[in-house]
């Protein structure tokens, strides 16, 4: 259950008690924004004298005045002592202080750069330590700024140790270096085993351990006596995984601790064991912001909380049971829990800080120890009659309306992708928009209504006809998938309607996956041979053809009254359709003869290959082959990478073979019959029985 918070003037955080719960466990938001319900500040502006008049509103409960910065929040933490809350934020760069004693910021302090990390070292809030994102480390007091140092590398952590005054601070680099607050001076640093930088750093309360998270997936444990390394902890390879350690923390008990990785798991360790006992994943992948051990001051001794920017979890240490979650709307930069109470504290993205109370893990805090008494009595839902003056338009519908020229004016406010318009107003833009809205509206729901009942009369055969009207093409179709009690699916309604889905009968393909069909008025006559499916499709449309002529001729004697130029022209496009028809079975037989032809031929140069004698054989083979070795010798190929080829060849000049006869004449005339034939030297008649020119007698003459 979640409470949620309206931020109304000033942005002080009210409470509109709203509450969700997971199982038996009520999860209260007494302070922050929930943007389902957020609403313009215009509009509780607007609405701020209704609202005086409203009880429930006058009767709200306000936890903490101011508790919120201008942009965002970085860093939190409470006072040892309870009294007080110090957060830092931005933007200016600034400390808040709030006093809890009276619900109310008790001052603000401007930095000059944005805050990384700070501890309190008081008991209260007088002093704390201050690490500046320029390499800045602060020290305040209660008057202001005391003292200003700086170190080598931008710092990542801070961490406190009272027994010794030492001021630890982790930094991009391979060392912690140590500032003692005592001797007033930086002491020598401590050397990672590792070129990475620090990401975290906390102190064992008990014993004094320094544990450091690194960037390569390790802890480092540091004894500050002897200022060596005790141990190192392989986190990564235990996940199996590339990975940072991004929080760590110890346990009051001195033996347990818990780290949180960059991939949003959470690992429980015993000191003594070098293995996990628990193994927690957040769920999202994102980097563990920050681990909170619960159970050393609340009611149960058992459970953990850990945080990533997206949620806040609460579970049992001892096997990984969920308890509990915390989901704000904005990203989590920061959580501190509330001693012996159940009340986090959030740091995060938006303008005001979040505040989480859970009755499961203790009471309230003795400064806000009425929310034990006003939970349960103002669990109520908020009223949805916030927006009931107001109606939301897009700019479409500004368009229409015809109120492009009011944006930007007070009756138009815009919001998210469209514009709050007051409802009498609109009600009224619309009338006059549209005269004829409420008529056709009107009429709109009377027909829907005529409609409803209809659906539930009995269909007679008129439905019927309608939808057989429906179908324009493939009747015959149609009447196939009809001929049960099924009727035809509508989504195949276009193939009953659309002209472009019509089944040709008459086509080739058709008939070869219907060849099964009526032959009722099919006349038989005899033929020689069967005929291809090809010859029957043209068959059929030359008997088509004629049957047209026939009915024509027919329909022309029975009806005198028809025009003779219509037949004219029928018996011209039937002429033509059959001039074409024998065109095309004419061709089909001059093919047929051509390949019969062409097969005589090739059985006969076969029969002559085969009776070729064995010398005749080899001398063509041989020539063959003497002839492909000198186009090698006088080409070269050569292959690309990508698929090309170059040929590379020397042109050689062919002599032609004259051979010189005594009688040139001959010579001339056997070149002029045969053409260039004439000038391999023929001396013999190429057909029987042919008279040579050469011994024409008038030639002579």
């Amino acid at each position: 259950m979640i409470i949620s918070l309206t931020s109304l003037h000033h942005t002080v955080l009210k409470m509109v008690l709203k509450s969700t719960s997971a199982g038996d466990v009520s999860v209260y938001q007494v302070a922050g924004s929930n943007l389902s319900r957020s609403l313009p500040d215009w509009i509780a502006r607007k609405r701020r004298k209704e609202l005086k008049k409203d009880a429930d509103y006058m009767n709200r409960v306000e936890l903490i005045q101011d508790f919120e910065f201008s942009e965002a929040s970085n860093k939190i933490r409470c006072t040892p002592d309870g009294q007080f809350v110090m957060a830092t934020g931005t933007y200016k760069p600034q400390i808040h202080v709030y006093d809890l004693s009276n619900l109310s910021l008790k001052f603000d302090r401007h930095t000059d750069s944005e805050n990384v990390d700070f501890t309190i070292l008081s008991n209260d809030w007088t002093k704390s330590v201050h690490l500046q994102n320029d390499r800045t480390i602060e020290f305040h007091t209660k008057g202001g700024i005391h003292y200003k140092t700086r170190i080598p590398k931008f710092g990542r952590s801070l961490s406190y140790n009272p027994s010794s005054c030492d001021l630890l601070v982790g930094a991009s680099g391979n060392e912690i270096y140590r500032l003692n607050l005592e001797q007033g001076r930086f002491l020598s640093p401590l050397v990672l085993d590792t070129e990475e930088g620090v990401n975290c750093l906390d102190i064992n309360s008990v014993h004094g351990l320094i544990s450091a998270g690194l960037e390569d997936g390790t802890v480092e444990f540091w004894d500050p006596r002897s200022r060596l390394r005790a141990a190192k902890l392989h986190v990564a390879d235990t996940l199996g995984e590339q990975t940072q350690i991004t929080a760590s923390v110890f346990r009051n008990d001195g033996l347990n601790f818990a780290c949180g990785t960059s991939s949003g798991k959470t690992l429980l360790y015993d000191l003594r064991a070098p293995t996990p006992s628990v193994i927690k994943d957040q769920g999202y992948g994102f980097d563990i912001k920050k681990i909170i051990w619960i159970d050393e001051n609340s009611q149960d001794s058992s459970k953990i909380m850990t945080a990533d920017k997206r949620i806040a979890k609460v579970w049992n240490r001892l096997d990984g049971k969920p308890f509990t979650s915390m989901e704000p709307n904005v990203d989590i930069n920061d959580v501190e829990y509330v001693k012996d109470s159940g009340m986090f504290f959030f740091a995060n993205e938006g303008m005001p800080m979040h505040s989480y109370y859970i009755p499961n893990l203790g009471p309230a805090p003795k400064w806000c120890s009425f929310l034990d008494n006003i939970t349960e009595e103002l669990e109520e839902k908020p009223s949805d009659t916030i927006y009931s003056n107001y109606r939301f338009i897009t700019r479409d519908d500004v368009a229409k309306l015809n109120l492009s020229h009011l944006i930007g004016s007070n009756v138009l406010r815009s919001y998210m992708h469209g514009f709050f318009i007051n409802t009498d107003l609109y009600d009224k833009v619309n009338l006059i928009a549209n005269p004829n809205s409420y008529r056709d509206q009107r009429e709109r729901e009377i027909r829907k209504k005529i409609e409803k009942e209809r659906e539930s009369r009995i269909r007679t055969t008129g439905a019927a006809a309608a939808k057989a009207s429906k179908i324009k093409v493939n009747k015959e179709l149609a009447d196939k998938l009809t001929q049960g009690s099924e009727a035809v699916d509508d989504r195949f309604a276009e193939l009953f309607e659309n002209p472009d889905f019509m089944i040709d009968q008459e086509s080739h393909e058709y008939k070869q996956m219907n060849p099964v069909q009526s032959t009722k008025d099919i006349t038989k006559t005899e033929r020689s041979r069967a005929l291809t499916a090809a010859e029957e499709s043209d068959e059929e449309r030359m008997n088509n053809a004629s049957g047209d002529e026939k009915q024509n001729s027919e329909s022309e004697s029975e009806s005198e009254s028809e025009p003779e130029e219509m037949t004219e022209k029928q018996k011209e496009k039937v002429q033509k359709e059959l001039k074409k028809l024998r065109e095309k079975k004419k061709r089909q037989e001059e093919e047929k003869r051509f390949m019969n032809e062409m097969t005589a031929v090739t059985e006969n140069e076969t029969e002559a290959r085969n009776n070729e004698s064995l010398g005749k054989q080899a001398s063509r083979i041989n020539k063959i082959a003497k002839q492909q070795a000198a186009d090698r010798q006088n080409s070269r190929t050569r292959h690309h990478g990508k698929g090309e080829m170059e040929l590379t060849f020397n042109p050689k000049k062919q002599e032609k073979k004259v051979k010189f006869r005594s009688d040139k004449r001959n010579d001339d005339e056997d070149g002029e019959d045969r053409g260039d034939e004439g000038n391999n030297g023929r001396t013999k008649q190429r057909f029987a029985g042919r008279r040579s020119a050469s011994k024409n007698k008038f030639r002579g003459m």
